[in-house]
């Protein structure tokens, strides 16, 4: 399948404005020769050092083999369950290479102890603990998230009697602390490229071992990738990696929020791993392109804000059908493969245009810094602001919860938008229990008249986490917690999985609240499948 890009309106002017200034300045070509002085003095250190995806497609071919290999020397185990545990890139893309190909794949990219547990047990239909292999993804090596449910998983099979070196496979960094430690404990290591960074990773192991290891196609993928990287590196008004650079990047005052739609293409959850892929690229030094991860009926398609620009996904087939139907937006179709390349392409081509180092997360951390401080004090937890309806209530500012009711507080946290701003959802919940908390992101954006965006916590911290705090400062924050009863100790540390995403929650509210100036409210719910519905009310 080619990949193929359609304008009209307004965004097909704002390309065809930028364009020429792109294709006149060699950037496709630029890219990928790998010249890191195109970002400009102050990227050009860390550019040197991330821009290995150029090369990605040559560089994991002889992965092909050995992954297909040990599938099939798993399966004549009977290890035939993959479970992933990895974050933000580590696991998205895989998420979305195996739902396209649709073959079984776990990911475990939660700190909800309901969600870790669920992940070790496994099911009748898929298999239980005895038939799964883990596929431990962490680039640094140091992933508090990932090495917990190493921990965890390890400390399961030794109760069944299971050594845990045969069941689990990491993907590293070479000489990365979890590189040095898998080793030393025999189990199977695949080093990635430590030139790629982990939102640019799709085509390296990262993507392609735990989804070769579940069943996809990854030699397909790659020839996929392949196809379109002869499309990317030519600099012409052809190229779409251009196109798209400049459909997002362009325009004057430029539109900063993209609505990402999935409507008639065969791809399943592709906007997903685009959201974190441009937000932690482009959202820092105050600027930044903000994802917003739509359905066809959302408040934003129905009536597009003047900030927000709609991307489609369809298929090639629908593509004259949805270019009658959908004047101004971008429609996009192609392989999963050429999606890959060609949007690492536009977005690192995007931050050059935007005047950022597309390669780094100066604010990442910033959050990890302050949950460590929480699990080391361990504070006794403030005080709610009020409890209403089994919802606990913390607020930043105590303005916020003056009404004394949550669509008070909700009302109350809206107003604090600006013309130009957004609301970010942050669901801290086990969301196998409660995946239509999702939902909730539709009558936000209705009631508060501004896009929205929902993230499951922890793992939007190691992506969008980035554009929250570095990114224009015109957000403000709903976080959902829930009490639970279900916990489960991290052997070796001494704290549990309900301590660490509590803490996960806490800290990163803090470092937006204090650190950043931004609006934060806290809803946690003490009987969560009671109280959603009261949080849907409210939030109507």
């Amino acid at each position: 399948m080619s990949f193929e890009i359609h304008l009209s309106g307004h965004v097909k002017s704002v390309v065809d404005q930028t364009l020429p200034g792109l294709v006149a300045d060699l950037v496709a070509s630029g890219v990928t020769a790998s010249d890191a002085t195109l970002w400009g003095d102050g990227a050009e250190a860390e550019a040197s050092q991330r821009l290995g995806w150029v090369d990605a497609v040559s560089v994991s071919r002889p992965l092909v083999a050995e992954i297909v290999a040990l599938r099939a020397e798993l399966n004549a185990q009977g290890v035939t369950r993959v479970v992933l545990a990895g974050m933000g890139g580590s696991s998205l893309a895989p998420e979305v290479i195996a739902q396209t190909a649709g073959v079984p794949l776990v990911i475990l990219d939660s700190t909800a102890p309901g969600q870790v547990l669920a992940a070790i047990d496994g099911d009748s239909e898929s298999g239980g603990l005895a038939e799964t292999v883990l596929v431990v993804s962490s680039k640094s090596g140091s992933t508090v998230e990932t090495d917990s449910a190493k921990r965890a998983f390890e400390a399961a099979w030794r109760d069944l009697g299971i050594d845990p070196s045969g069941r689990i496979v990491v993907v590293t960094d070479p000489g990365s602390p979890l590189d040095a430690a898998a080793r030393a404990d025999g189990y199977r290591v695949f080093n990635a490229d430590p030139t790629v960074g982990g939102r640019y990773s799709a085509l390296t192991a990262f993507g392609l071992v735990p989804t070769g290891l579940a069943g996809a196609d990854i030699s397909e993928l790659l020839d996929e990738a392949e196809a379109s990287l002869l499309e990317v590196a030519i600099d012409s008004p052809d190229n779409p990696a251009l196109v798209l650079a400049a459909a997002i990047a362009g325009g004057s005052p430029r539109r900063d929020k993209l609505g990402l739609v999935t409507d008639g293409t065969h791809i399943v959850g592709l906007p997903d791993w685009i959201e974190q892929l441009v937000a932690e690229s482009t959202g820092k030094e105050g600027t930044g392109i903000l994802p917003v991860v739509l359905l066809p009926v959302s408040p934003e398609v129905e009536s597009a804000p003047a900030d927000l620009q709609v991307v489609r996904f369809v298929d090639e087939a629908n593509q004259f059908h949805f270019r009658e139907r959908h004047e101004g937006e971008i429609l996009v179709s192609g392989s999963l493969g050429g999606q890959f390349i060609v949007w690492e392409y536009a977005t690192a081509i995007a931050g050059r245009m935007l005047g950022i180092n597309p390669f780094d997360q100066p604010d990442v951390e910033s959050a990890k810094t302050a949950t460590r401080g929480l699990l080391d004090a361990r504070p006794v937890p403030a005080a709610p602001a009020f409890t209403a309806e089994g919802v606990e209530v913390r607020v930043s500012d105590p303005e916020l919860a003056a009404s004394g009711t949550v669509a008070g507080v909700l009302d109350a946290l809206w107003a604090r938008l600006p013309e130009d701003g957004y609301v970010a959802i942050q669901a801290y919940v086990d969301r196998l229990s409660l995946p239509q908390l999702e939902g909730l992101r539709e009558l936000v954006a209705a009631d508060s008249g501004r896009p929205a965006t929902f993230g499951w916590g922890p793992r939007f911290l190691h992506s969008t986490g980035q554009y929250h705090k570095g990114g224009p400062a015109n957000g403000v924050f709903l976080q959902i917690l829930e009490r639970t009863d279900i916990d489960l100790e991290i052997p070796g540390r001494p704290f549990t999985f309900g301590q660490l995403i509590e803490a996960q929650a806490a800290g990163d509210a803090s470092v937006l609240a204090d650190g950043h100036g931004r609006p934060v409210v806290t809803l946690t719910l003490t009987d969560p499948q009671i109280e959603v519905l009261a949080l849907f009310e409210a939030a109507q």
